[in-house]
């Protein structure tokens, strides 16, 4: 009679068998079982990878997007150049496509169609420090629309490559190795020979009998502008203070002659008015005796004179109370 089987051990072998069957899709399907979600890239980059290693985030705007999986060194036999591949896994889920958002869904299985969409985009890969302590690196992967797409153009591992750009501190090199370049090619030694010709021509010409002449006379005429300034400085003092003084003397003959001229236009005014009373008077008496006098009488033609000789007098006596200043200098014409 066989003995009953254990259900401990019939358990226990259902168990074995089905981590066996894991195991096996796990080894021999490439590690992909539990990757179904993610797309695999490579990139090839030019700067140094101390600090980056396998396990390593790969980042966009500071979401982790994935990781990376794999660091080589690839040896071109063609040209001598040594590339750098980077595989990084990158989780679909991470990249879906929204109704709001400008990143491209990745809704396709090929890989190709996918790279092809997130480079229209602008997505570059590109390597950052995590920490400045540690030096440790991750992959950034961003949209750089401004840079180009740049591609090895090798195979590794039939994956499809996404282009990379310089760090930071790659461009700040590169920059400077352009711009030391530059100042390589410039003609530095025939730049500093004309330089020194320069210096001497002037050192002779600073020694030169001519400039030392030049100098003594220049210096003697400094000297002579001096003296005439001081000269200058004091005579102007004194011509300033004579014309301050005969403008005083100006101002003081002024007001006397004004103060004098006053009673002499009133006087003459009260004679003009007299003069005047008299011509009417005697203007009347001849109206009265016109028919005794003619117009081209002797009387007529006195009167008449001194009809103007009143109007002069009056004319005069107007001026100088406009100008009383004129019996000094004069009338002006």
């Amino acid at each position: 009679m066989s003995k009953p089987v254990s259900p401990l051990a019939i358990g226990s072998f259902t168990i074995g068998a089905l981590l066996l069957l894991v195991a096996g899709l796990f080894v021999f399907g490439g590690g992909q079982l539990f990757n179904a979600d993610r797309v695999r890239y490579v990139v090839f980059f030019d700067s140094s990878l101390n600090g980056l290693d396998i396990g390593a985030p790969v980042k966009m705007q500071g979401v982790k997007i994935g990781e990376v999986t794999d660091i080589a060194l690839l040896l071109d036999p063609k040209s001598g150049k040594i590339y750098k591949p980077v595989v990084i896994e990158i989780d679909r889920e991470s990249l879906a496509g929204t109704e709001r958002s400008d990143v491209p869904g990745i809704k396709s299985d090929k890989e190709k169609v996918v790279r092809d969409q997130l480079v229209e985009a602008g997505f570059r890969a590109r390597l950052e420090i995590q920490s400045l302590l540690t030096g440790l690196l991750y992959v950034d992967f961003d949209i750089y629309p401004d840079k180009a797409p740049v591609y090895a153009g090798l195979d590794y591992q039939g994956l499809q490559e996404l282009p990379g750009v310089p760090t930071t501190t790659e461009e700040i090199r590169n920059i400077a190795e352009e711009v030391i370049g530059k100042i390589r090619d410039l003609p530095l030694e025939q730049m500093v020979t004309d330089f020194s010709d320069s210096l001497r021509e002037v050192k002779k010409l600073l020694k030169s009998a001519d400039v030392k002449e030049s100098t003594a006379t220049l210096k003697s005429t400094l000297a002579g502008m001096d003296q005439t300034l001081k000269t200058l400085n004091g005579n102007l003092d004194r011509l300033l203070k004579d014309t301050d003084r005969t403008l005083n003397n100006t101002n003081d003959l002024v007001v006397n002659v004004n103060r004098e001229i006053k009673p002499l236009l009133a006087s003459m005014e009260q004679a003009m008015t007299t003069a005047n009373v008299a011509l009417k008077t005697t203007q009347q008496s001849m109206e009265n005796f016109g028919d005794a006098v003619g117009p081209e009488s002797a009387l007529n033609e006195t009167l008449h004179s001194l009809q103007q000789a009143t109007r002069s007098i009056r004319d005069l006596s107007d001026y100088l109370q406009r100008h009383p200043e004129s019996l000094l200098s004069g009338k002006e014409d």
